[in-house]
């Protein structure tokens, strides 16, 4: 057989090598921030360059018109050389023409282009194209131009202008320059002020609850690894409220497997005195039989009983130590029987308290006759317990049991008068060592019980509880019918 060879590290991608991406949270951010922002104020230079490219020309435009009109001022309309210069020098163009009634005329021109001028309409100029023509200029080989716009101190068409874009690239390159530093300044301001309210409001919460999971999970005994809570209610106050009741059930959990692990410890140690000297008693007992004591020969079976009961408990609490119990061998149990039995193990007789059972004597349940009378005990008991370690009672204590064919299964009810279950206790009820408010209880009567009946395939659920006592509801599978009933019937004849 050919050797296992062990698994291969998948190769790194060399482009994550290269690529500059910080690992931390807050720098990604920080990163993040500046990109967007930057990314944000690089859009609108387009139209505050085509707004500026407007704007200037829409300024020679009028400089070009109020030119036009010293012509048709002037002494028979003769505008002298020296002066049409100064005009155009002044307007800084080097033609300037008006068409009226579709007769375009042409004002004043200094010099005949050597190749026609590109058209710049602005009265017809498209938003989306004007965005980029301020580009177009800049970068473009440079030439004359040719601008059409609509006049404003005169009647006429359009009056338009040729002029080279020379200086139109200079203060297009001037402002954008000075549009590119605005940009930087506001987008390193503007990153900065969101890099800062995400880091208070996101990032150092974040940071706060991963460090205080790194330090549970270092030591879940810490006290300084418990999550601060801060009070909000967004997701991260959420966040935080869940972290925290995880990191209570986390220790209320490794309490109690501690606690099993030293009990199971505990119980292997003891087991084997322990069943010596259950021996002894087993031995003890059968010399007692052989005695012809009426009185003895009565008592003599509960006393085996118990003795059997308590050789299994001892193997049953070290089983559920390693969270292994013995599947159940279910049959038709008597429940008037079975809860006798129980009632006396739990000692209700001699505490005074009374044991008050609506279970017929034909009344029947299926289940494991040694689980199902540990179930009953454990279930009596607390109630006993809850009565007797009430302070300043004033009523006599009373426990009551029914049984209710429910949805094809049998519901039994136990009731007491009791105290109730205080609130803080009522989550963590059936939790090993976490169930039992009374530092004399182990808190396992109650993990027991209802591992026992999910093991029926039932289950044991409080029901009611508050000042003026508690339900417990025992729901075991099946509802044994009137044949059952006959059958143990005939057999008891």
């Amino acid at each position: 057989m050919a050797d296992a060879s062990p698994p291969t590290k998948p190769p790194e991608r060399p482009w994550r090598r290269r690529l500059f991406w910080p690992g931390g949270l807050s720098a990604r951010l920080l990163v993040l921030t500046v990109v967007i922002a930057t990314l944000g104020g690089a859009l609108a230079i387009l139209p505050a360059m085509a707004a500026y490219e407007k704007q200037w020309l829409l300024d020679r435009v009028r400089a070009a018109e109020l030119a036009s009109l010293a012509a048709e001022v002037a002494p028979d309309r003769v505008v002298s050389e020296q002066l049409k210069t100064q005009l155009l020098e002044g307007a800084g163009v080097e033609i300037v023409a008006v068409s009226s009634d579709g007769v375009r005329r042409l004002v004043f021109a200094s010099s005949r282009p050597a190749r026609a001028p590109y058209l710049v309409d602005l009265r017809s100029r498209a938003a989306g194209l004007g965005l980029f023509a301020p580009f177009q200029t800049l970068f473009g080989p440079g030439d004359r131009m040719r601008v059409v716009a609509e006049p404003r101190f005169r009647e006429a068409d359009f009056i338009e202008f040729v002029a080279t874009d020379t200086e139109l690239k200079k203060a297009l390159a001037s402002y954008l320059w000075r549009l590119v530093a605005i940009v930087a300044g506001v987008s390193a301001l503007a990153g900065l002020i969101v890099f800062l309210a995400l880091n208070l409001f996101l990032v150092r919460p974040m940071q706060r609850i991963t460090h205080a999971m790194e330090r549970f999970r270092a030591d879940p005994d810490d006290p300084d690894a418990r999550v601060q809570l801060s009070g909000r209610r967004d997701e991260i106050g959420r966040a935080e409220a869940e972290l925290d009741r995880m990191q209570a059930d986390l220790r209320v959990a490794l309490s109690s497997r501690a606690r099993l692990a030293a009990l199971g410890e505990a119980v292997a140690k003891i087991n084997h005195d322990l069943k010596n000297m259950l021996t002894g008693a087993q031995l003890a007992s059968e010399r007692l039989a052989a005695l012809k004591d009426p009185k003895v020969s009565q008592a003599l079976p509960r006393l085996e009983r118990a003795l059997d009961r308590a050789v299994k408990l001892a193997s049953g609490v070290l089983a559920y130590g390693k969270t292994q119990e013995a599947a159940p061998e279910t049959q038709t149990l008597g429940l008037a029987g079975a809860l006798a039995e129980a009632a006396a193990e739990a000692r209700l007789a001699d505490s005074g308290i009374r044991f008050a059972s609506k279970v017929t004597a034909a009344d029947q349940v299926i289940a494991d006759p040694d689980q199902f009378h540990r179930i009953l005990v454990n279930l009596l008991r607390n109630a006993r317990q809850a009565i007797e370690h009430q302070p300043d009672r004033k009523l006599a204590g009373r426990i009551e049991v029914s049984l209710e064919a429910v949805g094809g299964a049998s519901l039994i009810r136990i009731s007491d008068n009791g105290p109730g279950v205080p609130e803080r206790m009522r989550e963590r009820l059936f939790q090993p060592f976490a169930g039992s408010g009374r530092p004399d209880s182990t808190g396992l009567g109650l993990a027991i019980a209802r591992e026992l009946a999910q093991a029926h395939g039932g289950d044991l659920t409080l029901s009611v509880t508050g000042d003026e006592g508690t339900v417990f509801e025992l729901r075991l599978p099946g509802t044994p019918g009137p044949r059952a009933r006959t059958r143990k019937s005939a057999s008891a004849s």
